[in-house]
């Protein structure tokens, strides 16, 4: 079989069509290209294709991957993309560092993440722009000629129909005669116009940057939000702290003065001992010798 009769299988439903009416990448027919559309990553904002309908989820399957593994990512500092799993770099950033260097100005956006790699036929339009501001190029170039695509196909439409006028009339086989005084002004309301083209420079609200900005905002807001419980808790770890370490300075302080009061106590108790004792002992010398002057004097 030559190449040019070859069918290729969909990666989703297996049916065979040739190669060329198959996406590349994930190889999926026309059909299966409608029920599952083509959504970009929440993460590393590359665009990937649904492959189930259950699941709407808008990460991609490396993403989902490096969340179980390093937890959800930070972002990036140079292209602010929140990808940067390892480290605070994403790995498209990382890659391109090694290969050509460190990141230099991007002529669109003016942040330090564009690439030089040294090489004209890499830049857009002679640009030198970074990943995110060159998809926003292609993505408005496609758009651009997908609309003048439209635009002509409605003028071809437009002049087939203004031919097949004339041809209706002439099988008209008994005109009626028009009062050409009483004719209302000819308008353009007999054409149709062309349908209003949509203006390329318009805002998109669901262009890259506008999700790249929303995401990072809703990653800043969560981050700060975990801060702020982080402190809180920190506070109370502290006010507890401080609790306990009172409690226990006042248990210090209550047993060191039942300690000292103690010791005052048996210290008493010896000097009083000590001095009770020499007293004593006098007391019964005296005794011993008025004994002894009794006998002394009964002898006599």
């Amino acid at each position: 079989m030559s190449n040019t009769n070859a069918l290729f299988a969909c990666s989703q439903c297996f049916t065979r069509h040739p190669f060329e009416e198959l996406s590349p990448g994930q190889q999926l027919c026309k059909e299966c290209r409608g029920a599952f559309p083509v959504v970009k990553c929440t993460y590393c904002r590359s665009e990937f294709q649904q492959t189930s309908k259950g699941n709407t989820s808008t990460i991609c399957k490396k993403c989902e991957a490096n969340v179980k593994q390093f937890g959800k990512p930070t972002a990036c500092e140079y292209c602010n993309i929140i990808a940067a799993f390892i480290g605070n770099k994403c790995q498209r950033c990382t890659n391109c560092e090694k290969k050509y260097g460190p990141p230099v100005t991007c002529e669109q956006c003016k942040q330090k993440c564009a690439f030089d790699r040294h090489d004209d036929d890499k830049k857009v339009d002679g640009k030198l722009l970074c990943w995110l501001c060159t998809l926003s190029y292609k993505r408005a170039l496609a758009k651009t000629k997908q609309t003048d695509a439209e635009r002509r196909a409605h003028l071809k439409r437009v002049a087939s129909r203004s031919k097949k006028e004339p041809k209706l009339r002439s099988h008209n086989k008994r005109p009626e005669r028009v009062d050409v005084t009483k004719m209302p002004p000819q308008s353009d309301k007999d054409d149709p116009l062309p349908t209003k083209i949509p203006r390329v420079d318009q805002v998109d609200p669901n262009s890259s940057d506008h999700v790249v900005a929303t995401t990072q905002l809703k990653e800043k807001i969560a981050s700060l939000q975990k801060q702020l419980s982080a402190k809180d808790a920190q506070l109370l770890a502290k006010d507890r702290q401080i609790t306990e370490l009172k409690a226990k300075n006042f248990t210090s302080e209550t047993e060191m003065r039942n300690k000292m009061k103690l010791m005052e106590k048996e210290a008493n108790d010896k000097i009083e001992s000590l001095t009770s004792k020499p007293f004593n002992k006098l007391k019964y010398y005296n005794y011993l010798q008025w004994i002894k002057s009794m006998k002394e004097y009964t002898t006599e």
